[in-house]
């Protein structure tokens, strides 16, 4: 939000817990909601107007229309949560038609979405340009997202391990490492020192396609799925390795 109001006149800011994004087994339910903290929140970080659609406004009775963006949506995250992607896709299709923004402001963490979001706005001829804000996280690394308020105690700092472990791949690439095989087995080691944390998945893939690389090289995107305890927590890191190794945006 900070990033949209210096680079646009108006910004408008959706919130909306979109059903068709969760899974049966996930917490849409419970997913955190707070919309009195969160008016507070826009109104200091430069916030227009704010578009709080319910449900029925969105999925009226008898809904029946989606938007599938193929191949991109199958792996990481698709793989872990079949159809997740099928309801992100719709639910920005929707909120473009609605909004009509010029510009439109994605995070970092989330790689895989910003790649389904571009390539759905492309292959749609949406006029909207997608802008992508860097991952923001606490003084120890952890990635800002609304299910952190579900760590406890311990967790949280068993939480940090995510960061860890990507910092640990980066390090070992700029050191000179191209066997993704071993980035991954080392980031898996700083994870399993973490009784609560439960590997989802460590994967190095290309930043497009998101093919699994063997030898690192170009553009990579480092991706790490964990479950602390009962909450699962994703991160990235965008790199490209060349003579040199720097960080990029998806």
């Amino acid at each position: 939000m900070k990033m949209a109001s210096k680079k646009s006149d108006v910004v408008v800011v959706s919130i909306f817990v979109n059903p068709t994004q969760f899974g049966p087994t996930e917490d849409f339910r419970t997913y955190p909601r707070n919309l009195e903290r969160d008016k507070k929140l826009l109104q200091k970080a430069g916030c227009d107007i704010l578009f709080c659609p319910s449900v029925k406004q969105i999925y009226p009775a008898g809904y029946l229309t989606y938007v599938n963006v193929e191949q991109i949506t199958d792996k990481l995250e698709g793989n872990s949560r079949p159809g997740h992607f099928r309801g992100v896709a719709t639910i920005v299709a929707k909120l473009f038609n609605l909004v009509q923004p010029d510009l439109a402001f994605f995070g970092q963490k989330d790689a895989q979405q910003v790649l389904v979001i571009k390539k759905m706005v492309s292959d749609l001829n949406f006029f909207t340009k997608i802008l992508v804000a860097p991952t923001l996280r606490d003084q120890k690394g952890l990635a800002l997202s609304s299910r952190n308020s579900y760590l406890k105690g311990d967790e949280k700092h068993q939480a940090w391990c995510l960061y860890e472990a990507i910092q640990k791949g980066r390090d070992l690439i700029q050191l000179g490492e191209e066997d993704s095989r071993v980035v991954a087995a080392s980031m898996q080691e700083v994870i399993q020192k973490n009784p609560l944390a439960k590997m989802d998945y460590i994967a190095l893939t290309d930043t497009r396609k998101l093919e699994p690389v063997d030898k690192i090289k170009g553009d990579v995107l480092i991706s790490v799925a964990v479950r602390i305890g009962s909450t699962r927590l994703i991160d990235n890191l965008a790199l490209r390795v060349g003579k040199t190794v720097y960080e990029i945006k998806c």
